[in-house]
C-alpha cells in the first residue's frame, strides 16, 4: 500500500480550523467531506456530548460518514453514526442534538442523521485525544 503525500500542509489547515486543531483529535474512521462548511460542522460536533462519556461525539468516533451537498443555495448534510452501544440511553434524543448544533450555521439547509450499527463502534473508532481522556489504550 501506497501512502499518499497530504495535500493540505499544517499551515493551510490552522488556517482552516484555527489554533485549536490537533491532528490527534481526529477520529481515524469517520468519512469527512471536502467542503468549506466542514470547519463549523466539525467545531460544532465538537460541542455536543455524549452525557455519559466525557468526551465529544466527534472524537468519540460515533461518526461513519459526513456528507455535504449543495443544492439551491443551500447545503443538506448528511451523518451516518451510531451509538457506543445499542442500548445507549440518548439513543432517542442523539439525532436531534446533532441537528440542533448543525442547524445554526450559516448556509446549512436540510440535516439528515441516521444511526446505525454496523459496524459495530469500539475504541478503534475513536481520536488518540478521546483515548487519551478516557485512559483507553
Amino acid at each position: 500500500m501506497t501512502l499518499r503525500e497530504p495535500i493540505a500542509n499544517e499551515e493551510m489547515i490552522r488556517n482552516a480550523l484555527g489554533d485549536e486543531y490537533d491532528p490527534l483529535s481526529e477520529p481515524p474512521r469517520t468519512e469527512r467531506p471536502d467542503h468549506p462548511l466542514w470547519p463549523q460542522i466539525r467545531a460544532a460536533l465538537c460541542e455536543v456530548y455524549d452525557p455519559e462519556i466525557p468526551v465529544n461525539i466527534y472524537e468519540l468516533g460515533l461518526f461513519y460518514k459526513i456528507t455535504v451537498t449543495d443544492a439551491d443555495g443551500v447545503s443538506d448534510v448528511y451523518f451516518e453514526m451510531t451509538l457506543t452501544s445499542p442500548n445507549c440511553p440518548v439513543a432517542q434524543e442523539m439525532p436531534g442534538m446533532v441537528q440542533g448544533a448543525i442547524m445554526p450555521i450559516s448556509g446549512v439547509g436540510e440535516v439528515k442523521v441516521d444511526i446505525s450499527f454496523d459496524p459495530t463502534w469500539d475504541k478503534s473508532f475513536m481520536a488518540e485525544t478521546a483515548k487519551l481522556q478516557l485512559n483507553m489504550f
